[in-house]
């Protein structure tokens, strides 16, 4: 999965694809978020990232966990609200999970995203259910893994970055008719009824856009 174009390759591209969407979508995460949570998710999220692409090249790294935790630092220092450190918890066990890693396979993908998932059920005492970004995240890298489980070898990282996509998209407006029971949003009850959760779509937004962009990546 390596490339060119930086030491740590394609997961350089995801981040920075990432980042980008984070900042773009700051309205619209924002105004998903208004509807029944405090509406500060898409600024909280924009500010971060926004220090991540001005500082790029000194997070950059040749060693892919080296890298992951460099942006896991910025993401928890600098992200307002719950959403720094859940995200930042995401970013710094998913570099635990490559810690031995030069070249990354996709089941190493599947370990990072895993390990992300996990880590942020820990920190925000939260599952699959719960109405939050959980709920696109978990089936996204479950499709992955099994789609890797069925045909590992012919299953190549275009294929895999539309299947996240599609996934992360169908998991984000399944939790429209969900009622959150974690964070912000649960603290409304039934209000959160009627919406996606606005963690869960910018988790399909962004998968969306790294396999819109795959293929034209620098």
């Amino acid at each position: 999965m390596s490339s060119p174009s930086t030491p740590v390759g394609d997961l350089a591209f995801v981040v920075r694809t990432v980042a980008r969407t984070a900042v773009d979508n700051e309205k619209a995460f924002g105004d998903l978020d208004a509807v029944a949570g405090d509406g500060d998710f898409g600024y909280s999220l924009a500010r971060g990232f926004e220090i991540v692409l001005s500082d790029w090249d000194t997070l950059v790294s040749d060693s892919p966990a080296e890298f992951l935790k460099r942006v896991a630092l910025v993401i928890s220092k600098r992200v307002g609200g719950t959403s720094g450190p859940l995200w930042g918890t995401a970013f710094l066990r998913a570099s635990t999970a490559v810690k031995d890693r030069q070249e990354l396979k996709a089941e190493d993908v599947v370990a990072m995203l895993r390990a992300a998932a996990e880590g942020i059920k820990a920190r925000g005492k939260s599952d699959l259910g719960d109405k939050t970004l959980l709920d696109a995240l978990i089936p996204m890298t479950d499709a992955l893994e099994q789609r890797l489980t069925e045909d590992g070898a012919g299953a190549g990282p275009a294929e895999l970055a539309r299947l996240a996509a599609t996934t992360a998209r169908t998991a984000a407006d399944a939790t429209t008719p969900m009622q959150a029971r974690r964070g912000r949003q649960s603290y409304t009850g039934e209000r959160s009824i009627g919406s996606p959760d606005p963690g869960a779509v910018a988790i399909a937004v962004m998968a969306e856009r790294v396999a819109a962009e795959w293929d034209a990546r620098d």
